[in-house]
């Protein structure tokens, strides 16, 4: 009998501190970025307008955009919710698959390159520069392109173009 108020009391504890960490965290989620092979079968489930992050590891851009614009809380649950929000690194070695096309990376120098994906979705006006921001319809169809750096109001008001 006296083990199974142990047992109890301990159940109690494991209970309080799981009530807790859901109280401390509630409000708080971490944007949902996707892979551009499930994005077909999500837009079965619900059509959503696609928006493609295009970056790479050394634009100093880019990686303010990373720790300041995509860890606003507001900007993550409205991309959460409304968009299907891919990341995508341009550098990208791996093959990858979209819209029923194999996108390869592609070497431009020593060491260096860049994926044909991030080129057919991040050029305009014949050239590529980092970030670009590249929103697509359900159909996979490119609608909006906007390459520079978006602060947090910027990059709302970019939502509710998008959006509509």
């Amino acid at each position: 009998m006296a083990s199974f108020y142990g047992k109890l009391k301990q159940m109690k504890k494991l209970v309080l501190i799981i009530f807790f960490l859901g109280l401390t965290s509630t409000g708080y989620c971490q944007l949902k970025d996707i892979t551009f092979e499930a994005i077909d079968s999500l837009q079965q489930v619900q059509k959503r307008n696609i928006i493609v992050f295009i970056h790479t590891d050394w634009c100093q851009f880019c990686q303010r955009m990373k720790s300041t614009t995509f860890k606003n809380q507001e900007i993550i649950d409205r991309l959460n919710s409304d968009f299907y929000f891919v990341d995508l690194n341009a550098e990208e070695k791996r093959d990858i698959l979209f819209n029923n096309q194999i996108f390869k990376y592609r070497p431009t120098g020593n060491n260096v390159g860049v994926n044909e994906l991030a080129i057919q979705l991040g050029t305009i006006n014949k050239q590529i520069a980092y970030p670009v921001m590249c929103i697509l319809n359900a159909d996979n169809e490119i609608i909006m392109q906007y390459n520079n750096y978006l602060s947090v109001a910027d990059f709302k008001l970019l939502l509710e173009i998008a959006k509509e």
